[in-house]
């Protein structure tokens, strides 16, 4: 599946997202060479919906069209077939994100092009010698911009808050961008709110062009008050069976339809998620990083109402159903401190 280059291919920095597809055949790697030779990584449109990453990149390409890279740049383009008609996957295929080296390796998993092709991107960028990963990601729900990240050595965390202030530190789910690249440098996802915002392209660009002119990571952990660290304790599911929609319609869940607005608030016990039709049972499915159905812990039915059972801090939370259906509701975090 995977096109390598050496170099930008024509048409390449004034695509759409949508348009790409007339410029590369799929997924492409294109490593570029820079004053520096240690690489410096860069995914973007592995969800073919989310493409700040793309126009991140094609930012910091069009200013050193006429000069050298401070450092060698290597550049994964995704989802290319996705992005050509909008959507985060095609139904069909398996998640660009979920695929990757440390997958739960299901029998269509361990299969597919799709995995084999992550772990071929991995083992080629471990033999270049790769200095730092960045995964550029949107979302469709209202969140600020944040990094996330599945290690918590002071180089990592160093990396996340060059981006923000706020870091979310998560295992799951498996099969990340940044987990793997995880096992060989410092990795970061970097989440930059939806993706028709201007703002998240030119901080995407600040933040990608900052890393290339990095020589290394300090060695000391960022200090504790300098940013809020935040840890994902489940990953809240709609179940498959139930029906939902956000009030307008008659469904099984009737979602709160301003639901998103909950996103990074420190939520108390109580507050109210939405309503479940008679005589049906919890709608939802929470898992704990370790699998464990922790429903219960986090979400409790009362006189029909869906309630948090226990404080908690969501992200992630969407208006969005197709996206609910192929991923989830939402993660819900608290606040971590680190030893």
């Amino acid at each position: 599946m995977l096109t390598t280059l050496d170099h930008i291919p024509v048409g390449f920095l004034d695509a759409s997202a949508g348009g790409l597809h007339q410029v590369l055949p799929g997924p492409t790697l294109i490593h570029l060479p820079g004053r520096k030779p240690q690489p410096l990584f860069v995914s973007v449109l592995l969800h073919g919906n989310e493409y700040t990453g793309l126009k991140a990149i094609q930012n910091v390409l069009g200013r050193y069209a006429n000069g050298e890279l401070p450092r060698a740049l290597s550049i994964f383009v995704g989802n290319v077939q996705a992005a050509a008609v909008g959507l985060r996957r095609l139904d069909g295929q398996p998640d660009y994100n979920r695929v990757w080296p440390g997958a739960e390796v299901t029998a269509d998993i361990a299969t597919s092009p799709e995995h084999q092709m992550m772990g071929k991107v991995v083992d080629e960028m471990h033999q270049r010698g790769v200095f730092a990963s960045i995964d550029v990601h949107n979302n469709t729900g209202l969140n600020p911009h944040y990094g996330c990240v599945n290690d918590l050595r002071a180089e990592f965390l160093n990396l996340a808050t060059l981006f923000s202030h706020t870091v979310v530190y998560f295992l799951r789910p498996l099969g990340v961008q940044s987990a793997a690249f995880a096992r060989i440098c410092p990795a970061v996802t970097l989440e930059c709110g939806k993706p028709d915002d201007a703002a998240a392209a030119d901080h995407a660009t600040r933040f990608i062009e900052a890393v290339l002119h990095l020589d290394h990571f300090p060695s000391r952990q960022p200090a504790a008050g300098d940013f809020n660290l935040f840890h994902t304790v489940a990953t809240v599911k709609v179940a498959e069976e139930r029906s939902f929609s956000f009030g307008e319609i008659e469904a099984q869940l009737q979602l709160d339809p301003q639901i998103d607005h909950m996103n990074f608030r420190e939520l108390g016990a109580g507050t109210r998620f939405g309503r479940v039709a008679a005589g049906f049972p919890m709608p939802l499915v929470a898992l704990a990083e370790d699998g464990r159905d922790v429903t219960a812990d986090y979400f409790m039915l009362r006189n029909g109402e869906l309630l948090l059972s226990r404080g908690a801090m969501p992200s992630m939370l969407t208006l969005n159903e197709r996206i609910i259906r192929q991923d989830c509701l939402c993660y819900l975090m608290e606040r971590y401190a680190l030893p």
